[in-house]
């Protein structure tokens, strides 16, 4: 079996990454900050060269929407590089990074075109938004009395297992580029969203559609965060709800 490195493999996505990786058997390095056997610091590279000694796979989760992940990514890369072993760095990314310029879109494409030019083999993953970032979305407008949510953004939410689930078949030593997009079953409104989102808890509030401005709104607007060609996920958000 391989060795497979799992940057952010502590987090949400990493760690079901993670045990989807043990459970078929491979050698696997789990890095994060903290990690009691591989602890690692991307934003400045330390202790990237022993994590990655003898690795042939890298599946790269860790992400940062305060940005920094190009500065993790460029160390990852030079890592890789030195290790000498490296065939395959799996990243994974968001549907529409390329439309919508969004500020935490355009690192995430900023790393694609990093990693695509490295020179070393690279599998990107584009996925639509998780259940969870949804329901985190919402949950923080129910807090309010009146909950304000962008007027005419629709969204695909998919199952963060079944993401897992593609990443794990990714992270074989030979790279596949670019592969198909990963979204959600359904495509549904904001509001509609929060209104099965107060269902599932209990909860009245007053939903507000709110126009917004600027160039990242609109690309959300006209559905750049989409993937309806490819509705590869099963769980839908109600069930997702339901688990909860």
């Amino acid at each position: 079996m391989n060795t497979i490195v799992v940057t952010g493999g502590t987090g949400n996505l990493g760690s079901f990454v993670v045990t989807r990786l043990l459970a078929a058997g491979h050698d696997v390095r789990v890095l994060s900050r903290h990690a009691p056997d591989h602890p690692v610091d991307l934003t400045d590279g330390s202790g990237l060269d022993a994590a990655l000694r003898g690795a042939e796979v890298v599946v790269h989760c860790a992400s940062s929407p305060r940005g920094g992940d190009d500065v993790a990514a460029g160390n990852l890369v030079e890592a890789a590089r030195r290790a000498g072993t490296v065939t395959n760095i799996v990243y994974i990314s968001i549907v529409g990074v390329d439309v919508v310029p969004l500020g935490y879109y355009v690192t995430k494409l900023k790393v694609e075109r990093l990693l695509e030019a490295s020179g070393l083999g690279v599998t990107i993953l584009r996925a639509t938004q998780f259940h969870d970032l949804v329901a985190q979305v919402v949950g923080a407008a129910a807090k309010l009395p009146v909950m304000p949510l962008p007027k005419g953004v629709r969204v695909q939410p998919i199952a963060v297992e079944e993401v897992a689930d593609r990443l794990a078949e990714l992270a074989v030593p030979v790279p596949a580029g670019r592969v198909d997009d990963m979204g959600g079953p359904e495509i549904r409104s904001l509001p509609d969203l929060a209104r099965a989102y107060l269902k599932a808890t209990g909860r009245r509030r007053r939903i507000v559609a709110l126009p917004l401005a600027g160039r990242a709104y609109a690309g959300f607007r006209r559905g750049g965060n989409l993937a309806p060609s490819h509705a590869v996920g099963r769980g839908t958000f109600a069930e997702f709800l339901a688990r909860r």
